[in-house]
């Protein structure tokens, strides 16, 4: 979900035989991009009221994404593992990844400015995306790992940086506003980062683990030997695929957090 010229539909001979490619032209490469952008539209409104609302629609929603994401990490697992040991510990390790990364986004949004904090993780991986895919697809250049995924490019993450710290920037200048418009919103609780080195720095870090979640699940994909995690999302293949580098951003930085507040506490 993160640097590249497509990072969803891959083509699937591509992905599995990377080499050079003809040049094609930026129309034909957007092709799906009306279809897309209805089904984003669909997901924005169906995440932002469930956010809305908060308490046990928020946790509702949450845990049915999540369920979701391990039921297509499974069927990943089904086409590339032998039945086995092997294939239960990947399917095990799936459920702690999503069933951790679903847990720290419930906990976030209980917190006092839960509602600006969601936005701000959930925004800047979208935002990741969004900047990938566009400057990846009309920038291209050199690939940065080919054989795992070859429509990821270089230009795409830096993409990704900027739309990440735009983001970034946008949710902190307006967190009053947005917690005032949320129930039980606490204003006082909202702390924002001034400095543009800080907030670039964010971006930077939020854009290189979503990238890390991207090329994993597009390891899982390529070796299962499929395009798409799932068919749930048109225009964007399955939830895994969309919720790739979210998951990642939530279970690393929701790690390092947990850390340092338990390090506080000895």
């Amino acid at each position: 979900m993160a640097a590249g010229n497509d990072p969803h539909r891959n083509d699937l001979h591509e992905d599995l035989n990377p080499g050079p490619h003809v040049k094609v032209p930026f129309s034909v490469r957007n092709a799906d991009l009306p279809k897309r952008l209805v089904t984003a539209l669909v997901m924005l409104v169906v995440t932002g009221t469930a956010l809305w609302l908060g308490d046990m629609a928020w946790t509702v929603f949450v845990l049915i994404i999540g369920i979701g994401v391990w039921f297509e990490w499974s069927t990943l697992v089904l086409q590339f593992k032998p039945e086995g040991r092997g294939r239960t510990v990947w399917r095990c390790a799936g459920a702690i990844y999503s069933g951790m990364a679903s847990a720290i986004l419930i906990q976030v949004r209980a917190e006092a400015a839960g509602t600006a904090l969601v936005l701000l993780i959930v925004g800047a991986v979208v935002g990741t995306d969004v900047g990938a895919y566009f400057m990846g697809r009309t920038l291209g250049g050199p690939k940065i790992a080919p054989r795992i995924s070859p429509s990821k490019t270089w230009a795409g993450l830096a993409g990704g940086v900027l739309g990440a710290s735009l983001v970034v920037w946008l949710v902190l200048a307006n967190a009053g506003r947005i917690l005032a418009a949320a129930p039980n919103a606490q204003i006082t609780a909202v702390q924002t980062v001034n400095n543009p080195m800080d907030i670039l720095g964010i971006g930077i870090a939020v854009a290189v683990v979503a990238q890390a979640g991207d090329f994993f699940q597009s390891w899982m994909k390529r070796s299962a030997g499929v395009k798409d995690s799932g068919k749930l999302l048109p225009g964007h293949g399955g939830l895994f695929d969309r919720l790739d580098g979210l998951m990642a951003v939530l279970v690393v930085f929701g790690t390092i957090f947990i850390i340092v507040r338990l390090s506080t506490l000895s």
